[in-house]
């Protein structure tokens, strides 16, 4: 029986995943004996992690409030669901689109206004502002997007639909990426020349060393005067005292996002929300499920995917083998480590990465496992049955 906490509410359809196999627990106070943790945003940094804890697995893409140095030290795997929330976070970009282009934060706080007005001519004297709050449309219009990943993909391709021209940026993308991204969507290795071209720019980049204050004073005096900037991604990406600075010279007319800071809230030229890009029934039901059966993947097959501190391995089902999962720290080649750890015993199967100085070697064998020999470059070792 496999214990697995929960921190925050976890979608019941990411719960009902688990079988018979699975106890699962409130792990607010505590997670004390659990194999695996379903978090959401709560903060893990000052938890303690006893021995029995093999998995953590964050129901959503961002994973900063798990320490992950510490979790690759202990052997500890942790999971994210890429792509699970990205349709949900897509439809709240497009919103946040059109609901810049044609004014409609402040169209809609004017006839708000009107509020207890015992007028028999409301309607016209509604009407009367219209024309403040005329828009333009996104057709024809240039969009930069900042990040390809699952999101940033689903926003440059419906953008296109909207008939806008795209640019992508990511100097990481990959071939399976790029195949999912519509052709008319140019790509720009520079960032400057991006921002340069646009009049919207979108965020979907992950917090990451490289990415946290990269739109600075310095890029953003790229910026085409009066672009509309969109943030539904990290607030770390973000200088404030910067991009409140652009604000204030005209260089950005407008600035959305889901990350309140007492710096920008009340602003006429911020439309400030809640974080809501996910909150949606399907994404965090969506978010749930993925990370339950990454934990369960992890826990009865010794299989990785979607691990943000350790390489994707994968041997399929255990069938009825013994599979024996070993956890390597500065060890290059883990898989020929593995078989010689086990070299007198018949290996089925063997697959193995590296992911910085963090490996993985995962084998199957017909035979029993008495024991386990100590390398010092191991962390960890687990023996699967289906016993």
């Amino acid at each position: 029986m496999y214990k697995i906490s929960t921190l925050n509410k976890i979608s019941p359809a990411g719960l009902a995943r688990f079988t018979d196999a699975y106890e699962i627990a409130d792990g607010t106070n505590g997670i004390d004996g659990s194999a695996g943790v379903l978090v959401r945003s709560q903060a893990m940094h000052d938890m303690k992690f006893d021995e029995s804890l093999l998995s953590i697995a964050r129901a959503g893409a961002g994973v900063n409030n798990i320490p992950l140095e510490l979790c690759a030290d202990r052997g500890i795997v942790v999971f994210n669901t890429p792509g699970a929330n990205a349709n949900a976070v897509k439809e709240l970009v497009v919103g946040a689109l059109v609901l810049a282009a044609r004014n409609l934060d402040k169209a809609i706080a004017w006839t708000n206004a009107f509020a207890g007005n015992e007028s028999d001519n409301i309607g016209k004297e509604v009407e009367k502002g219209k024309s403040k709050f005329a828009g333009s449309e996104l057709k024809g219009k240039t969009i930069s997007v900042f990040g390809l990943g699952a999101i940033g993909i689903l926003v440059c391709n419906a953008a296109v639909d909207l008939g806008m021209n795209v640019i992508g940026y990511d100097p990481y993308i990959g071939v399976p990426s790029a195949l999912r991204l519509d052709a008319s969507v140019k790509i720009e290795e520079k960032p400057e020349v991006a921002l340069a071209k646009s009049d919207y720019v979108s965020l979907h980049l992950p917090s990451l060393p490289s990415t946290n204050g990269m739109f600075n004073a310095e890029l953003l005096s790229n910026i085409k005067p009066g672009a509309i900037f969109l943030n539904f991604s990290r607030d770390k990406l973000i200088d404030e005292s910067a991009m409140i600075d652009a604000l204030e010279s005209g260089k950005v007319s407008k600035y959305i996002t889901d990350f309140a800071t007492n710096g920008i809230i009340g602003r006429e030229d911020v439309v400030c929300m809640p974080h809501l890009g996910a909150s949606t029934e399907e994404a965090e039901d969506n978010c749930a499920m993925m990370a339950a059966e990454e934990i369960m993947d992890y826990l009865e097959n010794g299989n990785i995917k979607n691990s943000v501190n350790f390489p994707t391995v994968n041997l399929g089902p255990i069938g009825n083998q013994t599979r024996v999962a070993i956890i390597t720290k500065n060890e290059p080649y883990p898989v020929k480590l593995a078989a010689a750890m086990f070299a007198d015993k018949n290996i089925t199967a063997i697959a193995g990465a590296t992911r910085g100085e963090y490996g993985y070697a995962l084998l199957a064998t017909d035979d029993n496992i008495a024991e386990i020999p100590k390398v010092p470059e191991v962390l960890r070792v687990r023996v699967l049955t289906t016993d």
